[in-house]
């Protein structure tokens, strides 16, 4: 038995996705919920300007912190929900598509199960595609769904 990991920002798009992908998958896969938390941006606390100082002190932006990894804990605990018990939920930090990459490489995953938003492709090109990343970087074979409310 391997592990499945299903990216999930908490969206309902997302959730459909991650349904609709594990639904083709063996039901006899491990399903690890992973959200990634893009994190709170550190030179928000240092001091580029030379006048107007830092945007944060350090306990405003351990605050966002906190609120960002609250709102991840609430994220991963829903959409795990949707699988019934024995799911395993992670949060974990940095760039979502390194991460996940990163994740299934630890975890030796089996597959991973992400969504897809369909971006057109200048808008993918500018903003960069997390699914476009893991499918180039995942060391294992990836489903990618849009989901479907069927």
């Amino acid at each position: 038995m391997g592990t499945i990991i299903v990216g999930t920002d908490g969206s309902d798009l997302a959730n459909l996705a991650a349904a609709a992908g594990v639904s083709i998958l063996r039901e006899t896969h491990a399903l690890v919920v992973v959200h990634v938390v893009d994190g709170a941006d550190p030179s928000l606390m240092e001091d580029a300007s030379g006048h107007a100082g830092p945007a944060m002190n350090p306990q405003e932006f351990a605050g966002l912190r906190d609120g960002l990894l609250a709102s991840a804990h609430t994220i991963v605990e829903d959409s795990a929900s949707a699988f019934g018990s024995g799911v395993e939920t992670r949060i974990v930090e940095g760039s979502p598509g390194v991460e996940l990459c990163t994740l299934a490489d630890e975890l030796s995953a089996v597959a991973i199960v992400i969504g897809s938003r369909g971006r057109g492709g200048l808008r993918r090109a500018l903003l960069g595609s997390v699914s476009d990343y893991v499918v180039r970087n995942a060391p294992c074979p990836v489903v990618i769904s849009r989901g479907s409310p069927t």
